[in-house]
Order: C-alpha cells, then structure tokens, then sequence
C-alpha cells in the first residue's frame, strides 16, 4: 500500500489533490484580492485576515499546492516519454486532437510557478515575511500599486494569469477524472465548470491588476 504513492496511478492521485487545494486557495486569494475592487479600506481588512497565524500556517500548504502537480507533471510525462518508443509519432497525432492546455500542462506549471517565486518578492516577502521576522510590514494598497503601476511588471502578470487559466481549465477536471468522478456525462459538465472557474479567477486577477494600474498607481507615475 505504501508503495502506490511511487506508481503512476498514485502519482496522478497527489498530482489531483494537490491540485484541487491549489483552486480553492486561489478562490480565496481572488475574493480577497476582489475587495480591492470596492474600497481601499476592505482589502486592508482582508490583508489582516491572511494574515492571521492560523491563516499564515497554510503557505508552506500552498507552496507544496503549486510544487507537486508540476514535480509530478514533469516525472509523469519524463515516464510517458520513454514509454512511448517507436510510438511517439503515434501518440503525437492523437495529441494533437487535444485542447493546446492538454498537451502544455508540464510548460504551463513551470510559468505558473516562475511567476509565483516572482510574486513571493512583490508581496510575501514584504507582507507575511516581516511579520515573521518583526519587520515593518508595507500597506497592501501601496504595494498593489507599486506592483502593477510598472508596465513590465503588469504585463508579466497578464501573462501569468493567461497561463493560469490554460492550466486550470484542464487541470480541474482531469483531477476529478482522476479521482473516479469521469462518466461520459459529467465529465463533459466538470470541462463546462473547469472554464467557467478558471475565466472568473482569471477575470478577478487581470482586474485587480488593473485597477491597481489605473487607480493606486496613478498618484505615483
């Protein structure tokens, strides 16, 4: 029993759960970020609420959320790879009739977390880690701000939502395949929620990003 973890069926299996942990903090990390839509004010008290010890406990949870869908995507297709042997050319066509996130997760999870080391320096490091530490915290209005009041910057986050959404319309529902839930009729209803999760997740980030271009950048530029 131990040793399930090591084949590819149980790889799929941590590669799922980890996944769907990974939609779930990011609905929350969107609803959070969406306050900032509404008042300066309410996003500060969402800030404080992420950054609750309790709260804090789960990001070690959420690096681990990000590393091991991508650890195992890259294990997993590495296997497939030299599986395959004269029949790659084979399996190379039948691809091909697949959606471009299908046959681009391994790509797509290492974007999404290039990025996010990236994110950790925008935020983490000067929000969650000096209250660690005892440092001086910086405001979360001023950080999105300063974040995304760079045009470069903006636009490697653009990018990286992009990403997101390609990696999680599949993702989701190949977790739930995985995890059993894969009849031919609500297989085709969890690819229909797959895009509609991911588009309003990606709509909130895109739009956040934004407003914080547009409105707490402005006094700065």
């Amino acid at each position: 029993m131990a040793n399930i973890f090591c084949t590819s069926i149980g790889k799929k299996l941590i590669m799922s759960i980890s996944g769907l942990f990974l939609i779930l903090f990011l609905f929350v990390h969107a609803t959070i970020n969406a306050f900032s839509l509404i008042s300066p004010e309410l996003f500060e008290m969402g800030c404080e609420f992420m950054a609750l010890p309790i709260v804090g406990i789960l990001v070690p949870v959420l690096a681990a959320g990000f590393i091991i869908p991508i650890v195992y995507a890259f294990i997993l297709n590495l296997i497939n790879y030299r599986a395959r042997g004269k029949e790659r050319y084979a399996v190379a066509n039948k691809a091909a009739t697949e959606d471009w996130g299908a046959r681009n997760m391994l790509l797509l999870g290492i974007i999404v977390l290039g990025v996010l080391a990236f994110h950790l320096t925008h935020f983490w490091a000067h929000m969650q880690l000096p209250a660690w530490t005892g440092g001086e915290e910086t405001n979360p209005v001023v950080l999105l701000g300063k974040t995304f009041g760079n045009p470069i910057v903006l636009a490697i986050y653009i990018v990286w939502f992009i990403a997101l959404w390609f990696h999680l319309t599949h993702g989701f529902w190949s977790a739930l395949q995985t995890l059993g839930w894969n009849n031919q009729i609500w297989l085709k209803r969890w690819k229909a929620i797959s895009y509609v999760i991911a588009t309003i997740l990606v709509l909130v980030f895109i739009a956040v990003a934004l407003n914080s271009y547009f409105v707490f950048a402005s006094p700065m530029l």
